[in-house]
């Protein structure tokens, strides 16, 4: 065993050994495997082997379509089998809602250029004929969706890492792992300590306990899941063709042939977290007792579906563990607070997603970025509020939701309530209908009289529809409220603070008193950060406000610190600077009201920031509104907010003063063409292809990062750019990632979109080809099946001289 390496991956199954081959193939041969038993050992044994395509997040789909392709690569490079059955797939659709969302994700599939469809009854049955499609309307069949041979696969991983130089170290668990000062790890062994530039916790059903030897607490549990194997079975063996997948969500079960036989298994909802206290060390090639009592209903409705079970007898049950995070995808990447410490584990899905994953962390760890945004399956998307309790509660909802729609309006109920504001109880009793963000409950909307407090989910249009539009209608004509507790939010002081954003931050950093717009980069000019700089008021040394979105502040935080330098502290204050926005035409006559000092224009003008007490509380106000009308921010210590809120409705009642939520805000900021952070604003895109190119300061002096790869961007010309259009929708809006058609070709893809509630339309932001950008070009978006006309429109549906919002 080495003595030194630059990589230790913990974790020997199909994960640990993807990590470990990609490595290699970007070029990094001084790397190592540590496994405490055998490979594939834990879950990767007895997993039942299906791979497929379909995802609801298109670079988590693409990173599996890469999966899928890499099998014959492996196979050819090693000369070792990876027991390949490519036999396609359908996922069957028993109501409207199912195939709406079907429809929906065949769209993304046109974008990716996947060659899915969605087939009828007569076509389910032909290629499937042991289903019984009675009640089926449709299904989308993907002909990349197979199996394989789990060990085969993790063995060819394996041996094209060794055949390039990495080693595979068996029969030995990793004991401790100890930072050292210059960022490597002593990664320590009853066998001896290995010291590794870079640890990788792919530890499968262990990476909790791997993670807390660095003390950690990893969002991940493990789940039992149960699927049977059958008999030999004449409807099955005496074909000429292999049946393909079906996965039937009705039942909670997908089915594949295995052999002459058949495989079954079932996400029920009568489910068992496993191992709460921690996964025993013992475990490894195992299984755990059958449980057939606990998917009784779910196998009712499977021989209802598939008469032929009832014909075949149970060969073998398989009931075994696997990890889930708590929203079902991966944790990947650096993991915040830790230095050259790297996550690769919660890949509950490992034949589809193992070889993305793989190739993904290597990149990272190799180019210093991954060729495509994985914020999905990042292990930032998660902070210290993700406690094992609520990791718990939200795995068991997970399970049981496997196979349930996911609509782009719902909020799921497992684990809320985690985090509040002082606000909360105000808005609770004006019949607010939350949703949560990283952790904290924000307002959606609020909910009529005599309405439910609850938004059905749908992919059209919701029974939160007019609730919505009349808090639009009273920012655009009197004044409007709004929390803004959800935005991450960053105190940078010290002698070189602006030297230090200068670098960080492409644009331009403000004079005190003054606010201005920022991309932040990676250094290959991808947009990482949509940033608000505050050079704030005062004597003293500057210090500066930073806002972002509140979904990204381990993220942020983890460039930050990254990137540190001396002379330079960042904080996170995202929950100690709290408060609120008014926006609207009234909304300065409302501050006037509880200000003290000067508001008008000349005083506050646009993009001003200044203390100023309103009310009782010592505020800092800035001059600016996400809604594009003439608004203000103001933000107070947590413990005054609700003072705050008084002051502000009290003193607006007769001002037509009216609360609003985030459904009304991305409405708003549609008219207005604003873009939206992990929508038109992700770490896929670059500064001239969505319009930041204009908050971008080229021509600064500092050399900040990524300036070489937007200059680079800038001089070659974008290929694409972000347009807006107006689209002739029914009752369903665009949502993202639908294909935009200009005659019967597919030329570009919807970012967001959504209907603009005060300018009576249905708007959609998308990338188009510059060379079709036109004002007035007519393209179509699908949307649920159907092209829908759309014109592209150059200028903002609301105040497009921008006279409210300056004035």
């Amino acid at each position: 065993m080495r003595s030194h390496v630059r990589v230790a991956v913990i974790g020997g199954g199909v994960v640990g050994a993807s990590v470990l081959y990609h490595l290699t193939k970007l070029g990094w041969s001084d790397v190592m495997l540590i496994e405490r038993s055998e490979l594939t050992s834990g879950s990767t044994w007895h997993a039942a082997g299906g791979f497929h395509t379909l995802n609801a997040d298109t670079n988590m789909a693409a990173l599996q379509g890469y999966t899928i392709r890499l099998y014959r690569e492996l196979e050819a490079l090693t000369g070792l089998s990876c027991g390949l059955h490519h036999v396609g797939g359908l996922t069957l659709a028993s109501d409207r809602d199912r195939l709406d969302f079907l429809r929906a994700e065949r769209a993304k599939h046109r974008v990716m250029g996947l060659e899915t469809e969605i087939v009828g009854p007569e076509e389910i049955a032909r290629l499937s004929p042991i289903t019984d499609t009675t009640g089926v309307l449709a299904a989308l069949y993907d002909p990349l969706d197979g199996h394989l041979d789990p060990s085969g696969t993790t063995q060819a991983y394996a041996a094209a890492a060794r055949a390039a130089g990495a080693e595979i170290v068996l029969r030995t668990p990793v004991l401790e792992t100890r930072p050292r000062a210059d960022g490597s790890w002593d990664v320590v062994t009853h066998a001896g300590t290995v010291v590794a530039e870079h640890v990788v916790n792919a530890a499968g059903l262990w990476a909790r306990e791997v993670g807390r030897l660095a003390g950690v607490e990893l969002p991940l549990h493990p789940v039992e899941h149960q699927y049977l194997v059958t008999e030999e079975t004449p409807e099955v063996y005496e074909r000429d063709a292999e049946l393909p997948h079906v996965m039937d969500p009705e039942g909670e079960s997908y089915l594949r042939q295995e052999g002459r036989g058949l495989v079954i298994g079932f996400y029920e909802q009568d489910m068992d977290l496993w191992a709460v206290d921690g996964t025993p060390s013992g475990f490894g090639h195992e299984l755990l007792p059958d449980n057939l009592d606990r998917i009784g209903e779910s196998l009712a409705l499977a021989f209802r579906r598939y008469p032929v079970l009832e014909r075949a007898g149970i060969k073998r049950v398989i009931n075994g563990p696997f990890t889930f995070a708590p929203d079902g995808n991966p944790l990947i990447g650096p993991v915040p607070g830790l230095r050259n410490y790297w996550s690769a584990c919660g890949v509950m899905a490992g034949f589809s997603q193992g070889g993305g994953v793989g190739l993904a962390l290597a990149q990272w760890m190799v180019e210093g970025e991954p060729e495509r945004d994985v914020f999905a399956m990042d292990v930032a998307r998660f902070g210290d509020w993700a406690s094992p309790a609520y990791t718990r509660a939200k795995v068991r909802e997970n399970y049981q939701r496997r196979f349930s729609v996911s609509y782009p309006n719902e909020e799921l109920p497992a684990a809320r309530r985690l985090n509040t504001t002082p606000a909360y109880g105000i808005w609770d009793a004006q019949r607010a209908v939350f949703g949560v963000a990283y952790g904290m409950e924000a307002v959606n909307y609020f909910a009529e009289a005599g309405r439910p407090r609850h938004e059905t989910p749908s992919f059209r249009r919701s029974d939160a529809w007019e609730a919505i539009g009349a808090e639009c209608r009273a920012v655009r004509e009197a004044v409007g409220i709004n929390e803004i507790h959800n935005f991450g939010k960053y105190l940078v002081t010290g002698p070189r603070a602006r030297d230090w954003l200068d670098r960080i931050m492409a644009g331009r950093i403000p004079p005190p008193g003054r606010l201005a717009l920022n991309p932040m980069l990676s250094p290959k000019g991808r947009i990482i950060g949509d940033f608000t700089v505050s050079c704030l008021p005062g004597e003293g040394p500057e210090r500066f406000m930073l806002t972002a979105s509140f979904g990204a502040q381990a993220f942020h935080m983890r460039w930050f610190e990254a990137h540190l330098e001396a002379g330079v502290a960042v904080e996170n204050v995202s929950t100690r600077r709290l408060g609120f926005q008014i926006a609207g035409p009234r909304a300065r006559e409302l501050l006037g009201r509880v200000a003290r000092g000067d508001v008008s224009s000349a005083a506050l003008p646009f993009l001003g920031v200044a203390e100023r007490e309103i009310g009782l509380a010592r505020a800092l106000v800035q001059r600016v509104s996400y809604t594009g009308d003439l608004g203000y921010e103001i933000y107070v210590a947590p413990e005054e907010q609700v003072g705050l809120y008084h002051a502000l409705a009290e003193a607006g009642a007769d001002l037509g003063l009216r609360p609003f939520g985030m459904r009304a805000m991305m409405s708003l900021r549609l008219e207005k063409g604003f873009g939206s952070w992990m929508r038109e604003f992700r770490p896929d895109y670059m500064p001239a292809e969505t319009g930041l190119d204009r908050f971008t300061a080229y021509a600064k002096a500092a050399d900040f990062i990524g300036k070489a790869a937007a200059l680079d961007e800038r001089a070659r010309g974008p290929a694409r750019r972000l347009c807006t259009f107006h689209v002739a929708a029914e009752d369903a809006d665009a949502h993202g990632d639908e294909p935009i058609f200009a005659g019967e070709a597919v030329v570009g893809a919807v970012t967001s979109g959504g209907y603009a509630h005060w300018a009576e339309t249905s708007v959609a932001i998308g990338f188009l080809p510059v060379g079709l950008i036109a004002e007035g070009r007519e393209v179509a978006i699908e949307i649920l099946g159907q092209r829908r006309p759309a014109v592209l429109r150059s200028r903002p549906l609301f105040d497009p001289d921008a006279e409210r919002l300056r004035g």
